[in-house]
């Protein structure tokens, strides 16, 4: 019996609207994922890290989950037995008694036009010898997939007549290797597309812990320059208060600043002032004065260890486990009776303390809880 195929083309098959947006998402996963464990790493934020790990397994899972249905029905098909012929063969490797084979065929359907397919299976070096260019072999596949060709090692008796008495002639290409796809680079760049929107949403989310300006306490003492007296800055002074706002591009952590700032509030006076408190931030100072006649215990402002300032600030900033600190503030007073410095340190982790004497020496920590 000699068949005689006519030529078949692969039918095409299109990015359905589903798998376009399942495109996206898996994109929009990956993308945010990754970005996710960097930037999770960069701020040691650990929930960002936990996110960037968990929420790629969940979308697996997912995946799996609604995927299942598909694959029962598929499994329920039951398959299409066809003869084919045997074009070419090539063993691909292979240690063990099972080598890789990728097989050439013609496989030609009862009912339908013979076509060219490529399958690569084992086969026991010692079945090896049956395969040869040209011989006839039993085949099986999906009826919806006609190029996942698998040999039947063991056919029933009726096919195994069918084939010994069988010749067929060569279909012309293509040969099928895959599933055959149109729209495929329109998907692939959807798909990055959406990988790069999902990390650069991430980035954006963080951009203030990631590129926010560099605090003046994240500078070495010498990489600011001198304070210029003509740089604006704005000064309230009361008898029971001074303050002084500096402007924009400024800071009291600039060398010299903070205590050009103290002097300002008392300058012109024969005596300086003692004071209750003093407030720090960034650009403000705050001065609460003692009031005349009263007995309350203050200090004077000379004795505060301007020098040391800036890096107790640092120290609170960088050590207490407040990651990417949002707010701090240094406050000195006298009311225990000896001079007390204490800078609180805000943020996403909590609130944190840090306490100096004096002469600006670290006695207590209270970190993050």
């Amino acid at each position: 019996m000699t068949i005689t195929p006519a030529p078949v083309s692969a039918p095409p098959t299109r990015r359905t609207p589903l798998g376009l947006a399942r495109g996206i998402l898996t994109g929009a996963v990956i993308g945010s994922s990754l970005a996710a464990l960097v930037v999770g790493t960069v701020l040691e934020h650990v929930p960002l890290l936990v996110g960037g790990l968990a929420v790629p397994i969940a979308y697996g899972l997912l995946v799996l989950a609604a995927g299942a249905p598909k694959r029962a029905r598929e499994a329920a098909i039951v398959p299409c037995t066809a003869l084919a012929m045997i074009e070419s063969l090539r063993a691909t490797g292979g240690e063990t008694s099972d080598v890789p084979v990728r097989f050439d065929l013609t496989v030609a359907p009862d009912d339908g036009p013979a076509y060219r397919v490529e399958s690569t299976q084992s086969v026991n070096l010692v079945d090896l010898p049956d395969y040869k260019p040209g011989g006839i072999v039993v085949v099986q596949y999906p009826p919806h997939q006609p190029w996942t060709v698998k040999l039947v090692k063991r056919p029933t008796p009726e096919w195994e007549d069918r084939a010994a008495a069988a010749r067929l002639d060569s279909a012309p290409g293509p040969v099928l290797a895959g599933e055959p796809t149109t729209g495929g680079t329109v998907g692939g760049y959807i798909t990055l597309l959406a990988l790069l929107l999902g990390a650069a949403g991430v980035v954006f989310v963080f951009r203030a812990e990631l590129f926010g300006p560099d605090d003046p306490t994240d500078r070495p003492p010498s990489a600011a320059g001198p304070a210029d007296p003509g740089t604006s800055s704005t000064t309230i002074v009361s008898a029971a208060s001074g303050t002084v706002a500096l402007g924009p591009g400024q800071s009291l952590f600039d060398e010299g600043r903070l205590r050009q700032a103290v002097d300002s509030l008392t300058k012109g006076e024969g005596k300086k002032r003692q004071a209750l408190t003093v407030v720090v931030q960034d650009r403000l100072l705050t001065v609460v004065f003692t009031p005349a006649g009263s007995q309350a215990p203050g200090f004077d402002l000379d004795a505060l260890p301007y020098p040391r300032i800036p890096a107790l600030v640092r120290e609170a900033r960088t050590t207490l486990g407040v990651r990417s600190p949002r707010t701090w503030q240094l406050t000195a007073e006298s009311l225990s009776g000896a001079l007390t410095l204490r800078v609180g340190v805000t943020g996403a982790d909590g609130a944190a303390s840090l306490e100096a004497n004096g002469d600006g020496e670290t006695v207590r920590r209270v970190p993050a809880r």
